[in-house]
């Protein structure tokens, strides 16, 4: 899939599920459950043990549709390594310029962090497809209603503090979609087995962005 692509059914999507589990066959089941719900971009973090086979069999065995991606990436080593897993496109909570580059000489989509008006420039000049503004959870939707105003082209997705309750509001405030972990993937749901819980919840998540 090209890279205009992945952007195009990202931005289509307007979601992110941030997967950070260490159970690796729970969080199989949480992502096949994610996507019975309508959520159709996954990130699974580099934080899980395993994370880049992981990625590599879920890239492997995706449906049509489904965007797998690849989270907590810090470096140009592991961007290689989850490019080559299969990667539709990689997420970092900081800005690294070297790993910046080599996603973009492999054609593959970039969201590096940043926090500040500063920072998101300096990410968005360096070539990211996408800012993710982290963490949001201080910020809150008004601040990018803000960046709006001076910082119009440049896309943001806010990661942290992102809920099912308020995610349509960081879109309405200008964000072009937002990165949702512990928010839907709860900790009960998931301890307690509960995987259709977690499709209503993801279903709750896809039905509040419609329309936006």
């Amino acid at each position: 899939m090209t890279k205009d692509k992945v952007l195009e059914r990202l931005l289509a999507s307007k979601a992110v599920a941030v997967i950070r589990m260490t159970d690796a066959a729970k969080l199989a089941k949480a992502a096949a459950a994610l996507r019975k719900g309508g959520v159709t971009a996954l990130e699974v973090t580099m934080t899980v043990p395993g994370a880049v086979e992981i990625i590599r069999t879920m890239a492997r065995d995706k449906e049509p549709g489904v965007l797998i991606g690849a989270g907590t990436v810090l470096d140009a080593g592991t961007a290689l390594d989850v490019i080559a897993a299969g990667a539709d496109f990689v997420v970092s909570p900081v800005m690294d310029t070297d790993m910046v580059r080599t996603c973009r000489e492999a054609e593959v989509l970039v969201v590096p962090g940043a926090f500040t008006p500063t920072e998101i420039v300096a990410a968005w000049r360096a070539g990211a497809d996408i800012v993710k503004v982290f963490p949001a959870t201080s910020l809150g939707p008004p601040f990018f209603r803000d960046l709006r105003g001076p910082l119009p082209h440049i896309r943001l997705m806010p990661t942290g503090g992102v809920t099912l309750e308020n995610a349509r509001e960081f879109i309405a405030a200008g964000a072009c979609c937002v990165g949702i972990g512990t928010a839907l993937l709860d900790r009960k749901t998931i301890d307690a087995d509960d995987w259709e819980a977690l499709v209503t919840r993801a279903r709750r998540l896809v039905e509040s962005l419609r329309g936006l």
